[in-house]
């Protein structure tokens, strides 16, 4: 049964034909975790050849304070607790100025909704910060924080984004879609919009003229048909808007987390989730393994399992540390080159917009 269905797959990857659902689920339960890594290698190749892409960049998570109380996250917090936090202007400003003295061309930027915050703090801090690093792109707030924003602004999203996007936002990061399934993401962020909302929003994104990226957290209470359905919509919203970037499924966390399961993924279910996501999402043209979350072990070899890009330098990441991740705060540059050319494949250093700024 398995060699029908890679046979079938693999026509299908040859003819640039589409996998249906039930096939990707026959992947998600079958053992043969080698013959769907080839499967998805060919996919990549055929997309990407041997180029893996990675940035220098900075995450400023700016706030862990958020009126939503996931389950799932280690990163919010209430306002009074002593561990809480909100970065001034300042404060934002020193940790762009570390980024551009390091050579970032990417602030990665995201925290949660800070019930004070007004929506003009926001757009204050584009603005002050796009002026002081003209050069650097802006990838910051996921779909659910604009939605926060035009709830607290009274805004419609579309204006939400179009005032983001004239004081200086370039792309979204594409975080908060978690499972669409609505009976796991009431388990694990009630409190969060739907998943119906989170696509609308980042429909809107797309038609406002920016990028963004799509993430699934797998690993947790959800099963594979969760999983499917979760890139099914994804899948078809990029046939509308082609407005995804890349696809980060990012590996669920245990250590400090409200939701207790026995272990989170594992390293083969890392890779089959990696590997099945470039063979399904046919309309992405970049699947990352987000190093932070899968550790670099997994991560690298994970360029073999249909992966072609490894994100960043990243610098002081919080949400995915403070629910348990053992990976560096940092990498830098040189080692990034050196995992991908390890894995046989070509560094490329990417812009946000996955231009090439030097191949190596």
């Amino acid at each position: 049964m398995n060699q029908q269905l890679f046979t079938t797959i693999r026509t299908k990857i040859e003819q640039d034909e589409r996998i249906t659902d039930a096939e990707a689920l026959q992947l998600y339960e079958s053992d043969d975790l080698l013959a769907i890594g080839e499967l998805a290698d060919l996919a990549n190749r055929r997309k990407n050849g041997t180029r893996v892409f990675f940035n220098v960049n900075r995450h400023i998570n700016y706030t862990n304070v958020c009126v939503n109380h996931c389950r799932f996250c280690a990163f919010c917090k209430d306002g009074s607790e002593p561990d809480a936090y909100t970065y001034n202007l300042a404060e934002i400003l020193q940790r762009a100025a570390e980024a551009k003295a390091a050579g970032a061309t990417e602030l990665h930027m995201v925290g949660g909704l800070h019930p004070e915050l007004p929506f003009e703090f926001y757009l204050r801090m584009m603005a002050t910060l796009k002026a002081n690093n003209p050069k650097i792109k802006i990838k910051a707030f996921t779909a659910v924080e604009i939605d926060y924003f035009a709830r607290i602004s009274g805004l419609g999203v579309e204006e939400v984004i179009s005032e983001l996007k004239r004081l200086g936002l370039d792309s979204t990061p594409g975080g908060g879609a978690e499972i669409f399934a609505a009976e796991i993401r009431t388990q694990i962020c009630a409190e969060k919009i739907s998943a119906e909302r989170w696509l609308e929003v980042t429909e809107k994104i797309h038609a406002g003229g920016l990028k963004s990226n799509a993430t699934m957290l797998f690993g947790h209470v959800e099963d594979y048909t969760h999983r499917v359905d979760h890139m099914r919509r994804l899948r078809d919203l990029q046939d509308r808007t082609r407005g995804f970037q890349a696809f980060i499924p990012l590996a669920f966390q245990t250590e400090n987390s409200n939701i207790r399961v026995e272990h989170g993924p594992d390293g083969i279910d890392c890779l089959k989730t990696l590997a099945i996501s470039r063979i399904y999402l046919d309309n992405f043209q970049h699947i990352k393994a987000y190093w932070v979350m899968l550790g670099l072990k997994v991560a690298q070899v994970a360029l073999c399992f249909g992966v072609n890009d490894l994100d960043g330098t990243v610098v002081e990441e919080k949400i995915g540390h403070d629910a348990g991740a053992d990976s560096p705060q940092a990498l830098g540059k040189e080692e990034i080159v050196r995992q991908i050319r390890s894995a046989g494949r070509t560094p490329v250093e990417r812009d946000t917009l996955y231009q090439d700024l030097q191949v190596y």
